[in-house]
C-alpha cells in the first residue's frame, strides 16, 4: 500500500485480539518514531514501552477509565523532555517544542503500527500525575499520548471528515 492509500486506511481501533506483537514490529515502529522530525533536532521526547498487563491495565485507569488499553498487547507512552529543548528554544522550547517533538514521533509510531497491520488509537484523556505515577517517570517528563498496539479484533469505519473548503485557507495578497 502506498503512503496515501495508509493515511486513508488508518482507524482508531480499541479492540484486540489476544496475538502479541512480535519483538520485530516493536521495533520497527520504535525506529519510525526514531526517525521523527524534531526542533534543532534535539528529540526532546522519550518513549516508554508498556508491555505488562497489570501497567496497562493501570494506564487505563489513569486514561480516565478507557480500560481498552488494558486489551492491548503494547503500549507506547510518549513524554515530552522540556529540558532537552529549554538549553537552546528556552521557554518556547519548554512549553511547545518538546510537545511537538512527542507529538510528531508518536504520529510516526501510529502510521507504521498501520502499515505493519496493526490497529492503534490514540489516547490524549488522561490525568498526567496518574500516568507518571503509574509508571514512575524521571521528573521533568511530560505525558503527551499513549498509544496502545495490538492486532485489531475491529474494522471501525470511517469518520467523516471537514472537506477541505472549510478546513483549508488561502491567504492572498
Amino acid at each position: 500500500m502506498n503512503f496515501f492509500e495508509l493515511i486513508q486506511t488508518r482507524r482508531s481501533v480499541r479492540a484486540y485480539t489476544s496475538q502479541m506483537v512480535e519483538p520485530e514490529k516493536i521495533e520497527a515502529i520504535l525506529s519510525a518514531a526514531k526517525a521523527a522530525p524534531s526542533a534543532g533536532n534535539l528529540q526532546a521526547y522519550e518513549i516508554l514501552v508498556v508491555l505488562d498487563a497489570a501497567t496497562r491495565r493501570d494506564l487505563g485507569h489513569a486514561a480516565l477509565g478507557q480500560e481498552f488499553l488494558a486489551r492491548a498487547p503494547v503500549a507506547l507512552v510518549f513524554f515530552a523532555h522540556p529540558n532537552r529543548s529549554a538549553a537552546k528554544y528556552h521557554q518556547r522550547g519548554t512549553v511547545l517544542y518538546s510537545v511537538q517533538d512527542a507529538t510528531i514521533a508518536c504520529a510516526y509510531a501510529q502510521l507504521a503500527a498501520t502499515a505493519l497491520g496493526l490497529g492503534t488509537v490514540w489516547v490524549g484523556a488522561f490525568d498526567d500525575d496518574a500516568v507518571v505515577k503509574v509508571l514512575g517517570t524521571k521528573a521533568g517528563w511530560r505525558p503527551v499520548a499513549i498509544l496502545p498496539i495490538g492486532y485489531p479484533s475491529e474494522s471501525p469505519a470511517a469518520t467523516p471528515r471537514r472537506g477541505l473548503d472549510d478546513l483549508v485557507h488561502h491567504h492572498d495578497r
